[in-house]
């Protein structure tokens, strides 16, 4: 039998929005018109109010469906999920707010019952959306909602599939097979059945126990492709194609007619292009200037204390952002400044102390009691507002608040996708800085800021700062 897990997780999600703003307009109705001494505007008694919202709230709910909010895809894209209910939401409250208009009947009993609605609407679909999901993720424990998968290649795709996807209890896929003449590719995994053909394959397992096949390759026989995708049509079931060089379908890509009649696929660097670009540089320039104005008494009280504590008040250091570009870093000054210059070896080999460096490289580039690192300077570290004078090199156009981290030469020359990395500008903070700072690796920090590169958002960079103001105050991971 087919799973129906998705199907019924999106039937929960439309019933689950529709109570969600049933439930934020009524409450707004109670608050404005009920609870307040104020006389409203236009009395409205409350069961044609709610009417209303019966009728109009399908209309409402078809909108969030014409934005994706239902589709399998974005469950788990927490980011895109919430940026959306947010249009979706102020594009449902416009309709309503037209229907009024050419109905010419009040709807709202008052003026603030719309704003009550509209942010108690996005605040309740929120916890509905991210409790749905917690729930669901606890139903896969009990074997609910899961679907069977069968994995065809002996790619490195492959094993990684395996691998993420082998504890069903928290992915929601059971491997029910692996068509693989290489077993190696899944020797940590003894128990998964392994068939060396699709025909073996088919002959094995029932049509109706696979729910979805997941081809990591294409063979060079075109039959032996086309069979697979013919058994999962005729059958009903789930098909995706994984092509060998994944890293290329990732970030931007469009679909589109080359010289008007050959439709081919354009893959970018980046989501960061065209608007996209110009409002993150309005986006920079208006934030940071907001951030730089707040800052500017604590910068200027740092720099009196600092100039005496460590000889000068500023550290500058080149630093690689956009295209290669090189330019010069300004913090404040946490180190003695006759370690400018160097690298970690080499200042620790300069105070007599090599060891150090080995230990520097294997705890993730940090070390709790550096003694490169002034007194005042740990200070600075812990708080982060050593980073408060990069405020400058944003207004500049050097960086960006948000980015991947701006890397010294030498640092970034030995990650073999540093092109990618810098297809966009560096920033302040980045979704490295705000998923655990110090406390991930190095290699899994270059991986967060590729991520950040291929799937930038304005929302995702919203989210990010919003996320570093809260790690800077819980000094998560902090230096």
């Amino acid at each position: 039998m087919k799973s129906n897990g998705s199907l019924i997780y999106g039937l929960v999600l439309v019933i689950g929005d529709f109570l969600a703003l049933l439930a934020a307009f009524v409450v707004a109705f109670i608050l404005r018109g009920r609870l307040s001494n104020i006389p409203v505007a236009h009395p409205i008694h409350s069961t044609t109010y709610i009417k209303v919202f019966f009728i109009l709230l399908p209309f409402w709910i078809l909108v969030f469906a014409l934005l994706g909010m239902y589709s399998s895809s974005i469950q788990e894209k927490r980011f895109t999920e919430a940026s959306r209910l947010l249009v979706g939401s102020f594009i449902g409250l416009i309709f309503v707010a037209a229907y009024a208009y050419f109905s010419n009947k009040p709807v709202f009993p008052a003026k603030l019952v719309p704003v009550y609605g509209f942010s108690l609407a996005f605040l309740f679909l929120l916890v509905f959306r991210n409790s749905a999901r917690a729930v669901r993720a606890n139903l896969f424990t009990y074997g609910y909602g899961i679907t069977n998968i069968l994995i065809i290649g002996n790619t490195k795709v492959a094993q990684d599939l395996v691998e993420s996807l082998a504890n069903y209890r928290i992915s929601g896929y059971r491997i029910i097979g692996v068509v693989a003449n290489k077993s190696h590719s899944i020797e940590k995994y003894p128990q998964l059945p392994v068939f060396e053909t699709f025909e073996q394959a088919v002959q094995k397992l029932r049509a109706d126990d696979v729910h979805a096949i997941v081809q990591t390759e294409l063979f060079a026989s075109n039959e032996r492709n086309n069979e697979i995708l013919e058994f999962a049509q005729a059958n009903h079931i789930s098909y995706r194609f994984v092509p060998g060089n994944s890293e290329l379908f990732v970030g931007n890509i469009e679909v589109e007619l080359f010289r008007s009649s050959v439709p081919v696929i354009a893959v970018h660097q980046t989501a960061l292009l065209g608007w996209g670009r110009i409002v993150k540089r309005l986006f920079d320039l208006i934030v940071g200037l907001a951030f730089l104005l707040v800052a500017s008494p604590f910068m200027l009280l740092i720099a009196l204390i600092n100039l005496p504590a460590s000889g000068s008040v500023f550290f500058r250091q080149p630093r690689l952002t956009r295209f290669n570009n090189e330019f010069t870093v300004f913090k404040f000054r946490s180190q003695y400044k006759k370690y400018d210059g160097t690298t970690p070896e080499e200042a620790f080999a300069l105070m007599g102390k090599p060891q150090l460096a080995k230990v520097y490289r294997q705890n993730g580039d940090f070390l709790s009691k550096d003694p490169r690192i002034t007194a005042f300077g740990r200070f600075l570290r812990r708080t982060s507002l050593d980073e408060l004078p990069q405020l400058f090199n944003v207004l500049r156009g050097d960086i960006s608040l948000v980015g991947p981290r701006a890397l010294v030469p030498q640092e970034l020359s030995e990650y073999e996708k540093k092109h990618a990395i810098l297809s966009v500008k560096s920033g302040i903070t980045g979704l490295a800085q705000v998923s655990g700072r110090r406390t991930i690796p190095p290699a899994e920090r270059r991986k967060l800021d590729l991520y950040y590169v291929q799937n930038w958002s304005l929302w995702m960079d919203i989210m990010i700062l919003v996320k570093t103001v809260r790690a800077v105050f819980r000094r998560n991971g902090a230096a």
